[in-house]
């Protein structure tokens, strides 16, 4: 066998373990393509119009919020990525993406988006984080400083098997809050009381 052949061969098979993976993304592509077509038909809607894009990821992002499809597919989720239901009518696609849309705006985190927090911060101290707990709509940092008016709901809210409420405080026991980092603590406590309400509206068929 010449060193023609070989190299010919050599090329050959480079060029077929080429294209699979093109293949891959074109089929890929093309159902995803297809699916947002199915997508558009569902939930055209004679106020609303269309979905674009970012309303696509809205609704995306309130379903992964509905407590019945967090309940339905509870042992699902544990195990898989997590599969998106096509709606049922049009107006449930809206509604979801509504709501869906208050969740993403609240999770990134603007402070202008968050407003004013309810929850004060209170008591004669150091700041210093020790022994965090929560107690009659209070999240104590130390023997002497609380948040006050906390609900109890943000406190025990838990996102992915963890609760950011409790997990924040323990991330920093030792340490010394600063002003910036209590305002921040405050805009959790509110994201979180705000996130448990819009959940409760969040209503699907499944």
């Amino acid at each position: 066998m010449d060193t023609t052949m070989v190299s010919n061969k050599l090329s050959l098979t480079v060029k077929r373990r080429a294209i699979r993976p093109m293949n891959a993304i074109n089929s890929v592509s093309h159902l995803l393509s297809l699916r947002i077509v199915r997508l558009k038909e569902l939930a055209e809607h004679p106020d609303h119009g269309i979905p674009d894009e970012l309303v696509a990821f809205n609704y995306i992002y309130g379903v992964l919020y509905c407590p019945a499809y967090r309940d339905t597919y509870a042992e699902f989720l544990k195990i898989d990525f997590p599969r998106i239901p096509w709606p049922a009518t049009p107006e449930e696609f809206w509604s979801v993406a509504e709501k869906g849309g208050q969740l993403r705006k609240l999770h990134l985190m603007d402070p202008a988006l968050i407003g004013a927090s309810p929850y004060s911060f209170t008591g004669e101290g150091d700041n210093v984080v020790d022994h965090s707990y929560f107690e009659s709509g209070k999240v104590w940092i130390n023997d002497t400083q609380h948040f006050a008016n906390t609900p109890e709901e943000s406190w025990g809210f838990d996102i992915g098997g963890y609760r950011p409420a409790q997990k924040w405080l323990k991330d920093r026991k030792g340490r010394e809050l600063s002003y910036s980092e209590v305002q921040h603590y405050q805009r959790v406590l509110k994201v979180l009381a705000e996130t448990d309400r819009i959940m409760s509206t969040i209503q699907m068929t499944l």
